[in-house]
Parts: structure tokens; sequence; C-alpha cells
């Protein structure tokens, strides 16, 4: 072992804040709809606190979260109690058998310090992802002859595998740190025309909260979806409405104005529209001779004000 410190899992509540916390961004236009769907995305699939903390290092902290990713340099609370109350008890199994046939240890069951399984053409399961550990280090060894044992533990359990396989296989890959206050697993045994395979996996209801969680999310995009386009077809329909009220007599005053386009467009336009133009000519002349008319009338009667209309009619 080195002496770095391994990187920190993620936990579902961590996630499911900065989920939140990307949620708050979206709603105040500070990520667009596509930043949003690519950053939750890697939010519900992200394992480390390293993959959560670059995807809310350029949005402010909301108030929901105080703290959108724990430092590295501890581990989350809420894991070690969860790790503190699943260690300790009475083992409910010490070995398991398997000839022709095969074994299961799954569920909610106690861990003893070292299992024994052993499968003669036949296969067994020890499925520790919602086991109870007697102790914090625990060892579980595995004899297969012609056979097959897996052995699942959780992301975040350190585990040593050093089996040995002859003419078969005894896999190495799940070896690895796990987190500081997380059991320790030890893989050993012999595997002889067979196999013997350690995985990490999730457990079942992690995985089943994170699908709900993922198809909330679906629901909630698809609701911001239709909440923006009835917005924009909103915003559209107030332009049309706003430019109506500007201009209320827009077509009257179309109608009432002149369009001598209008006649000159048609055949034969041009001819009454020179018409209609000397008509008004001659209306305004007339209109001219009667106003100076009505002009001089009127000089003429000031003019004789001082005398007395009888004498005006002689």
């Amino acid at each position: 072992m080195t002496g770095e410190l391994p990187p920190m899992r993620a936990s579902d509540a961590e996630r499911e804040r900065v989920a939140e916390a990307l949620r708050e961004a979206v709603a105040e236009g500070r990520l667009t709809m596509e930043e949003f769907e690519e950053r939750l995305e890697l939010a519900y699939t992200a394992r480390t606190h390293a993959d959560l903390e670059p995807l809310v290092r350029d949005l402010p902290v909301p108030a929901s979260m105080a703290s959108p990713v724990p430092q590295p340099s501890r581990a989350p609370a809420g894991a070690d109690a969860s790790w503190a109350e699943r260690i300790g008890g009475s083992a409910t199994s010490r070995w398991g058998l398997a000839v022709m046939g095969g074994f299961q240890r799954a569920g909610r069951w106690v861990m003893p310090r070292a299992f024994t399984s052993v499968v003669v053409m036949g296969g067994g399961e020890i499925d520790l992802r919602d086991a109870r550990f007697e102790e914090r280090d625990v060892v579980v060894r595995c004899f297969a002859l012609m056979g097959g044992i897996s052995v699942i533990v959780p992301p975040d359990v350190e585990v040593h595998v050093n089996g040995v396989g002859i003419m078969g296989g005894f896999d190495q890959a799940a070896t690895g740190d796990g987190g500081p206050e997380a059991p320790r697993v030890t893989v050993t045994g012999l595997a002889i025309w067979g196999a013997v395979v350690v995985e990490r996996k999730r457990r079942k209801a992690d995985v089943q909260r994170e699908k709900e969680a993922r198809r909330r999310e679906k629901a909630e995009l698809k609701r911001l979806r239709k909440e923006r386009a009835a917005e924009r077809e909103l915003g559209r329909t107030e332009q049309r409405l706003d430019a109506s009220e500007r201009e209320p007599d827009a077509p009257e005053r179309e109608l009432d104005g002149p369009r001598p386009e209008l006649g000159s467009a048609r055949p034969g336009g041009g001819g009454l529209a020179r018409e209609r133009a000397e008509r008004e000519h001659v209306l305004r002349e007339e209109r001219a001779v009667e106003d100076r008319h009505g002009a001089g009338e009127r000089r003429a009667a000031g003019g004789a004000g001082g005398d007395r209309p009888d004498d005006a009619a002689r």
C-alpha cells in the first residue's frame, strides 16, 4: 500500500446535492439546457468526489447546500456512520459447500471473521453488499475444483486477492483500497480447473434509487422544456400585441390616405387619377373665389360702419 489517500467515493446524497445545484443554476439562467443535461448525467454517474467537484466549480454555492462536495481529506459522515453500524455481531454462517450443486450467501447476513467455501463441480456465491461484518478485517477462503465461486463486495471496501489458480483462474481485478472506515476483505484459496471471481458492485437498493432519480430528472427535464416553449410562445404573442397597440390606426391610415398608385396600377387608371386631380383643382379655385368675394363684402361693410342702415340701403 502507498502513502497516498485513496480517492473518496461519492454517496447518493452528495450526487443529489450536486444535481440540486445544477437545477438551481439552469433555473437562474447560468447554464443552458444542453449544459444542464450533460452535467446532470455526469453527476449521477460520478464515482468519486473528484468527479463531482468540476461540475459545480464555476457555479455559486446555493443556499440549499452549504458544501456541494466534501473535502477528500475526511470521509463523509454518512458513510462512517453506515459502516460503524454494520460492523459487529454474531456470524450467521461460517462455511459454504456445493458438490455438483450450488450455495449462496446474500442479503442481510453476518459475515464472520473467516468464511470457508468449497465447490466441487458446482458453484457458489458470496455477496457482501448488504451484509454485516463480525470484524473489520475478514477473510474469505475459496476452494474450487471444476467449479466456480463468485465473491461480490461493495465498491468502497478494501480488497486483497492472493489466491492461486491451477489450470483455472483466480481473478485479482478487484484488488484495491477502500474508504478509511470500510472493512478490509481478503480473498484467498485455490482453484483447480475452476475459477474464483471477485467483483465490486453497488447495492441493488442504491442502483434502484439511482434509476428512480434518473426517471425523476427526465420528467423534470421534460417539464422544463415545456415551460420554456410556453414562455417563448407567450413572449412572441406579447410582442405582436405590443406592436398592434403602438400603431392601432395603421389600417385606417392606409385606407384614408391618397393612393394614386392604385389608380395607375389598373389599366386606364392614369386617366381617372388626372380627372380626379382636375376636379379637386376646380373645387379649390371655386372656394378661393368665394373666399375673395366674402372678404370684399366684409371690408365694404366695415367701411360703412358709421352710417345708418337705412342710409346704406339708399
